[in-house]
């Protein structure tokens, strides 16, 4: 029998997936700033220290680099920490204490250590919150062996894959864009996990296909259907993972298309697209294309604090079908 479906936004559905894996294991604790007494920096953990307590469930000192290094010591000796930091920007406090700990402990010790780790943070501007906490730094992340690296678009997306990274005996990093977190979708009441390092077709299409993740999916979801008024069939493809990258879908899709157009919210040069980019040039897609594959990203600029400034920076509907078009 199939699992109903509730409406919930991108928040409640963190906070279930949380929930629901403090209570499946007790060994998962929750670590960071402010998520206790105040429910953390965006509302995700809300009602969970009355539930799992103290221990369980801890504020801590404002030291990334503390409270990380703190998490990678509970992992590697059976805990499962989960951690908030506040921010993605802030990653480079304590970046140190991921890249050449947690990420290559199992490495370096030969398989003995396992380092069950998640930091999940706020990525992604639109917020008005300005250069140092509104950046796109996922390039950075997925460049680093040992480390995995998820960005949720929807709500049915964001639980599953939480529960499916709480489980993994990696670090994992999930990423939750800032505006995402009042969207709302279908979320099944029951028990469900969705795999690390499989991407969705949140819409099939013939003529060109848009890979994204994160809150562009929704842009690309706009522009393909502002493209369809016309007759033009974009497939709107979310890779949902970013390491390990799902290339045997994204490869798929563009042979079936011949056209791809890359999108991500990040600083474009120097962005993971190129990193798509060189999956299609280098697969069996290649031989299929159309036409050469475009991106459309970030502005090389630092994030203004400017509202109206702030949203010339990221790519649009508008800036996403005009690049179909030039390319068609």
């Amino acid at each position: 029998m199939e699992n109903e479906m509730s409406i919930k936004t991108y928040r409640e559905a963190i906070h279930d997936a949380l929930e629901e894996e403090m209570d499946r294991d007790a060994d998962v604790i929750l670590m960071g700033e402010d998520i206790g007494v105040y429910g953390g920096g965006f509302g995700a953990t809300a009602g969970l220290l009355k539930k799992y307590g103290k221990s369980r469930v801890l504020d801590t000192p404002i030291s990334e680099t503390a409270f990380v290094g703190t998490a990678i010591g509970a992992a590697v000796t059976g805990m499962r920490p989960v951690v908030e930091l506040m921010f993605s920007d802030f990653m480079s406090v304590c970046w140190d204490q991921i890249m050449n700990e947690a990420a290559k402990m199992h490495f370096m010790y030969a398989g003995s250590l396992k380092v069950p780790l998640v930091i999940r943070t706020a990525a992604g501007g639109g917020t008005g919150a300005a250069a140092q906490h509104s950046q796109s730094l996922e390039a950075m992340y997925c460049h680093v062996p040992g480390l995995k690296v998820v960005i949720p678009s929807t709500p049915y997306d964001a639980k599953g894959l939480m529960k499916s990274a709480i489980r993994d005996d990696n670090p994992v990093i999930v990423l939750e864009q800032k505006l995402l977190y009042n969207t709302k979708g279908p979320v099944p009441d029951g028990e469900y996990t969705i795999p690390l390092g499989k991407a969705d077709v949140k819409r099939d299409g013939t003529d060109v296909t848009l890979i994204t993740y994160g809150r562009m999916v929704q842009m690309c979801l706009n522009a393909a259907e502002w493209l369809a008024l016309d007759g033009i069939s974009a497939e709107v493809l979310d890779l949902r993972t970013l390491s390990p990258l799902d290339t045997d879908a994204i490869n798929a899709s563009v042979v079936k298309t011949g056209r791809a157009v890359v999108v991500h919210e990040s600083v474009q040069f120097g962005g993971f697209g190129g990193e798509i980019v060189s999956s299609i040039m280098e697969g069996e897609a290649f031989r299929f294309l159309k036409s050469p594959v475009k991106r459309v990203g970030g502005r090389f600029c630092p994030i203004p604090c400017s509202p109206e400034l702030e949203k010339n920076v990221f790519p649009t509907p508008e800036r996403i079908e005009a690049a179909v078009r030039e390319m068609l």
